[in-house]
């Protein structure tokens, strides 16, 4: 069970890892294809090369990046936090303002995991133009965020509620 665990535990960072390498690689890709080969096709007289899709890549990846990334700053303590003012606080009062942050965090994650699926299925129908991919996966982005926004908050709210950073 704790094997698994920890492939649950590590899966949201190699996503994000895996995403910004996508990322990376379709930005030089298709400043290649627009400079380069844009270049080559007019000097030579060949067929102009399309690269709507780089476009429709990087867009989704973005997607996926910002909400995945989000739940892991929540996690990691780094994200949605003024530590200048709590820091000040008694370790009592400070304990419940973490414990009151990470509930509002459980509530507006899943406001974003509802809303997100509600916007997932109205778009179930559409398609994107270059690559012809349904655009629920990239709404569905937001769907992804939001549960893990939830768990990591409602771990944020044990470890708070325990005393822990």
């Amino acid at each position: 069970m704790i094997p698994l665990l920890r492939v649950i535990q590590w899966l949201p960072h190699v996503v994000m890892t895996a995403l910004m390498i996508v990322a990376m690689v379709d930005m030089l890709v298709g400043v290649f294809l627009r400079y380069v080969m844009t270049w080559v096709s007019a000097t030579f007289d060949l067929p102009s090369v399309r690269f709507f899709w780089v476009e429709e890549i990087g867009e989704y990846s973005l997607a996926w990046l910002t909400f995945i990334g989000a739940a892991i700053g929540i996690r990691r303590g780094t994200h949605f936090a003024v530590h200048i003012l709590t820091d000040r606080l008694p370790p009592a009062v400070r304990r419940g303002v973490k414990v009151g942050h990470h509930v509002l965090l459980i509530g507006f994650g899943l406001l974003l995991a509802v809303y997100g699926w509600q916007v997932s299925e109205l778009n179930s129908q559409s398609y994107s133009p270059a690559l012809d991919l349904n655009l629920r996966w990239l709404y569905l982005a937001s769907v992804v965020g939001g549960v893990l926004t939830v768990i990591y908050s409602a771990a944020g709210v044990r470890d708070a509620w325990r005393g822990g950073a």
